[in-house]
């Protein structure tokens, strides 16, 4: 507006002067007043058009910061979008799902073959089954400091609980921890050892009949120094309610720990881990029934009193894993467990107390077994495996002969299983197994004439041929 007003004083004062010139000037006078009013209009055109520029760079300015804004805006939402990706996807990678499956064909010498040591004894009138011996599916949350663990077995007999179980650990030095809910027993190496890695198809027949399921319900507390000379050395110990996977059934509770150990020795391909076992339980005798225990190598003594019978084992274990150059790594395993095992007349699997139940009958133990693994390349395995379950040590075979009153049984009879097996490995996930078990019993007394114990007077043909496809995601 000042270059505008500016503009018309001049045209203004240069029309006055022109007014006052003589007329003999008047000629020049109009042509200059001409050019000097063409000057002028030029100088307000131009100046109207910085106005129009002014005006127009205001209005870009105030678009572009219009556009910035909206700009900062749609920024703002992507990066809060962002954020709750992230925090989604962060929640997520806590949670795994992972499961397998064991399809399996198996075949026995005889029909109704006893497999107590290979899945359970064929049925009545066959010798051969397909099965699928686990399905396992598994879902776990872990926040580091804690976790959550909940897992199911399916198969062709039904639905049924594996794991479920909560965890914490301490934040600061993450060297203790607190279990609760069903897990695995802490007792020895191979009760905890994933089915999915085992070697042979099934573990052995002492720890399925100590242990049957593996898991049992309870807490427990863990101690893994990560650091310093301890570092070498762990602890699980833990109160538990004696049943499995089952509800209580009286007050009694069991406990179970295991001290263990783990030697590297780098630069030797060597290492050497292993542990002692302690399990210190008992089981309630129910009223109106018994307590037997054996007071000569062929009688049992019976015990009316005694409301509540020792389940006591205890065991020792190691491991060696070594490197052999060219061929592969090659593993030796074992371990031995000896206690006092409360069963049956007719059963040496655990007591549970239940209304009906029988009367108890308190046995010593002994049992052990030896596993050498060979892996041959990276797709190979050769496995050999020898057990001994012997679950009255204070009674031979011959000392069984079936007589009246002497309450000795099948029960008592001692068993070993040599295992030969060959492991192919397709690829990370899936496993093909053939493995056969050569099974030995002892022999009875050969004046046995009892129906449930002549079948002892010889070995019986309990061999079993298992073939198995594992595929685990």
């Amino acid at each position: 507006m000042r270059k505008i007003s500016l503009m018309l004083t001049i045209t203004l004062l240069f029309g006055l002067e022109i007014f006052a010139q003589p007329s003999i000037d008047g000629q020049i006078l109009k042509e200059e007043s001409k050019d000097t009013l063409s000057l002028s209009q030029n100088d307000i055109t131009s100046a109207a058009g910085d106005e129009s520029s002014q005006s127009s760079s205001d209005k870009e300015t105030v678009s572009d910061k219009e556009e910035i804004e909206n700009l900062k805006g749609a920024l703002d939402g992507l990066n809060e979008s962002y954020l709750d990706t992230k925090s989604t996807v962060d929640a997520l990678k806590k949670i795994k799902i992972s499961g397998y499956i064991q399809a399996q064909f198996q075949s026995g010498e005889i029909d109704g073959t006893s497999a107590a040591g290979s899945g359970g004894d064929f049925s009545k009138n066959m010798h051969n089954r397909f099965a699928i011996r686990r399905g396992r599916l598994k879902a776990s949350y872990d926040n580091d400091i804690t976790q959550y663990v909940l897992q199911i077995n399916v198969d062709e007999k039904g639905l049924g609980l594996k794991d479920a179980y909560a965890s914490i650990k301490d934040p600061w030095i993450k060297t203790f921890g607190l279990t609760a809910g069903v897990f695995n027993r802490p007792f020895g190496f191979e009760v905890p050892y994933s089915s999915s890695d085992l070697e042979s198809p099934e573990r052995t027949r002492f720890n399925q009949t100590l242990f049957p399921g593996e898991e049992d319900m309870g807490a427990q507390l863990e101690i893994t120094p990560q650091d310093g000379p301890l570092s070498c050395f762990n602890l699980k110990a833990g109160i538990f309610s004696g049943n499995g996977i089952a509800q209580e059934t009286d007050n009694y509770k069991d406990f179970i720990g295991r001290l263990g150990f783990k030697f590297p020795f780098e630069e030797e391909n060597l290492a050497i881990d292993g542990g002692v076992s302690t399990y210190l339980g008992a089981v309630r005798v129910e009223d109106g029934k018994s307590l037997y225990k054996l007071n000569s190598p062929t009688t049992f003594e019976r015990d009316s009193l005694t409301r509540k019978s020792d389940r006591v084992y205890y065991g020792a274990d190691l491991q060696l894993y070594y490197d052999l150059p060219v061929l592969g790594g090659f593993t030796i395993r074992g371990e031995y467990v000896s206690g006092k095992n409360p069963g049956s007349s007719s059963s040496n699997k655990p007591y549970t107390y239940a209304v009906g139940n029988s009367d108890v009958f308190l046995r010593n133990i002994a049992c052990y077994y030896i596993t050498y693994v060979q892996n041959i390349g990276l797709s190979n395995q050769f496995v050999i495996k020898y057990e001994s379950y012997d679950p009255n040590t204070d009674v031979k075979g011959d000392d069984i002969k079936g007589a009246s009153g002497s309450k000795l049984s099948s029960a008592d009879i001692k068993f070993s299983t040599l295992g030969v097996g060959w492991n192919y490995f397709w690829d990370s996930n899936v496993k093909f197994t053939l493995f056969y078990d050569i099974v030995k019993n002892e022999k009875v007394n050969p004046s046995v004439t009892a129906a449930s114990l002549t079948p002892y007077k010889d070995d019986l043909k309990d061999n079993v041929l298992t073939l198995r496809m594992q595929i685990k995601f």
